[in-house]
């Protein structure tokens, strides 16, 4: 048992008991962590809004024996306070959460992902571009090694492509079709996403082909975790 430090980024956090609540934390250093903040609910808590679901902090941890550590500080680096203020940035950064929440394995670093999910939630914070929780998904995809084949007919190689299937891993031409259809724009928004000039694609402004990509993006996460993301539903209503 000892004391570490390290910043994270709050997933998800559970009430338990009167005062207190389990923080899920998405760590630099050490992957994963599930920890009591004592005392945050009370109103007089020092740092319970500084573990609110999004929030960027700098944090000490008494690690124990049992599977919860225990939050002994936290600072705050960044709240991104657009994000709570506006319902359909809030949506989306709450869909990138969840999907790290389910996709990080606990004390398993996974720095890569903890960078990636800082900048998904600086670049929602400061953008309106549709496209910022789907480019998220498609970047964690391509991490977990699920970067979906774009270049040609997945099953034959055969061009032009008309759709793309989650089972297949790919697009496919009309000889091969199944799945659901895609059109060029939103191909085209997706090849950029992942060929790197996701810059590009987030000034594209709102249009038919960014709601495809953005559900399929959306639809790809599920697939690959096996279950729903809660957020998206709130997400689709926004």
């Amino acid at each position: 048992m000892s004391l570490y430090r390290d910043s994270g980024v709050v997933l998800r956090t559970f009430k338990l008991g009167e005062a207190d609540r389990i923080v899920s934390i998405m760590t630099r250093n050490n992957g994963k962590v599930r920890a009591v903040a004592k005392g945050v609910r009370k109103t007089r808590s020092k740092f319970g809004a500084r573990l609110e679901p999004s929030s960027h902090v700098n944090l000490q941890l008494y690690r124990t024996r049992g599977d919860l550590d225990i939050v002994t500080q936290a600072e705050t680096v960044d709240r991104f306070p657009n994000l709570r203020t506006d319902l359909d940035r809030f949506s989306r950064a709450s869909a990138m959460l969840e999907a790290v929440d389910q996709l990080a394995q606990e004390s398993e670093v996974n720095r890569r992902l903890y960078e990636m999910l800082v900048r998904a939630l600086r670049t929602v914070a400061d953008t309106e571009s549709p496209l910022v929780a789907a480019g998220f998904f498609w970047k964690v995809l391509s991490l977990e090694g699920f970067e979906p084949f774009l270049d040609a007919c997945v099953s034959c190689g055969g061009e032009p492509v008309v759709a793309f299937d989650l089972h297949e891993g790919g697009v496919l031409c009309q000889s091969c079709r199944r799945g659901r259809a895609i059109s060029p724009e939103a191909l085209a928004l997706m090849r950029q996403i992942l060929g790197g000039q996701l810059g590009a694609a987030l000034n594209e402004p709102i249009s038919a082909a960014t709601n495809e990509v953005d559900h399929l993006a959306g639809e790809a996460m599920e697939h690959h975790l096996e279950r729903r993301l809660r957020s998206l539903g709130v997400l689709g209503q926004s």
